[in-house]
């Protein structure tokens, strides 16, 4: 039974699907946006959230730390997310992201989103 399993497996092996979403995150962080199937995005979307509500407190030293340990890669992106992005939703109390459905992709029919900072 799968009680209480709330992500999905994305058809991929744990190490796998870590990275993905970290990258997926990365680039939502830097771009502003991003572009993927609807299940990718539900899964990024839950990171994204946790990490801007993380980083609201400010940019002290636990807040950087537990943040660059879920995103290891790239220092310049946690200094966007602490600088740029956060400060803008520290009366929000939560939802930061939207979805924006698009079309089906032709070869496989899998639903494409778009999602983007409120």
């Amino acid at each position: 039974m799968r009680h209480q399993n709330g992500r999905k497996k994305l058809n991929l092996k744990g190490p796998h699907r870590v990275a993905l979403l970290r990258n997926q995150v990365i680039q939502l962080i830097d771009k502003g946006h991003l572009v993927t199937t609807r299940a990718h995005i539900k899964e990024v979307q839950r990171i994204a959230e946790k990490l801007v509500t993380i980083a609201r407190v400010g940019n002290n030293f636990n807040a950087r730390r537990h943040v660059k340990s879920l995103l290891p890669y790239k220092e310049e992106t946690i200094i966007k997310l602490f600088k740029e992005i956060a400060p803008k939703y520290t009366d929000r109390p939560g939802g930061y992201t939207r979805t924006i459905p698009m079309a089906q992709r032709i070869s496989d029919t899998a639903k494409i989103s778009r999602l983007e900072w409120v």
